[in-house]
């Protein structure tokens, strides 16, 4: 073999060495990148830094990464070990029941990033106010989300009427977004797929007028500014969330 062939060997190499290095740094970078954004729950300070509109933002961006398929690399088993000292969730969720909602996922978020409320009609009664309260006054989150979804079997049941155990008392919560919804203008039964969105977005109007009209203390937090109370309905075909 030639000294040229030799130099020239030792050119390619160095070549595929510095190629290789170049872009396992930027695997490493993209990976630290997304460690920065999801690899630690949110603290005291960071919380308490952020303004309410900020964070609507934050879920609103969110979304649109799970309505897009973005992919978020999360260390669970660090966060979960965080967690454990403290949490500092960003916002609330009160949503319905429905297993077809993954409210963390919808939003992109992880463990410690937000508070999820569950029950079915995303309907508000004590109980509900009192871990709203809890969550904004005590734990220190700034938003409340009330998410309505399309295709609800409780505004469903709520507009045909259902009277089953203790499911009768739950409905009667949802009713008035019923009757509030008397002047849509088309059929109005569950058979039509536009009246059951007017009723579910009704509704969410309905829990949010609830929470500001039923607890003196979030109404007051709303008013000066420290939390911010909004509504919005998924959508269970696209995974987009419409903010009212």
């Amino acid at each position: 073999m030639s000294t040229f062939e030799i130099l020239l060997g030792f050119s390619l190499l160095g070549m595929i060495i510095l190629y290789t290095r170049k872009n396992n740094k930027r695997s490493t970078d993209q990976v630290k990148e997304q460690d920065v954004i999801s690899g630690s729950i949110l603290s005291a300070e960071q919380q308490k830094a952020l303004h309410p509109d900020k964070i609507l933002s934050i879920l609103k961006k969110g979304n649109q990464d799970f309505v897009d398929g973005v992919l978020t690399i999360r260390n669970n088993s660090e966060r979960m070990r965080q967690a454990s000292l403290g949490q500092y969730p960003l916002a609330v969720v009160l949503s319905c029941l429905d297993s077809r909602v993954p409210v963390e996922d919808v939003f992109h978020q992880g463990i410690g990033d937000i508070f999820v409320l569950r029950v079915a009609g995303n309907i508000v009664n004590e109980d509900i106010l009192g871990s709203l309260e809890y969550a904004c006054k005590v734990s220190g989150s700034k938003l409340i989300l009330v998410l309505g979804h399309e295709y609800c079997g409780a505004i469903r049941s709520a507009v045909d009427n259902v009277k089953i155990g203790n499911i009768t008392a739950l409905l009667e919560k949802i009713r008035p977004a019923v009757i509030a919804s008397m002047d849509f203008p088309g059929e109005k039964t569950a058979a039509n797929p536009k009246y059951l969105h007017h009723v579910c977005t009704e509704n969410v109007k309905l829990s949010v007028a609830n929470i500001r009209s039923k607890s003196p203390i979030l109404n007051e937090m709303e008013a000066q500014g420290a939390i911010k109370i909004v509504g919005a309905v998924y959508d269970m075909e696209t995974g987009r969330v419409n903010f009212n």
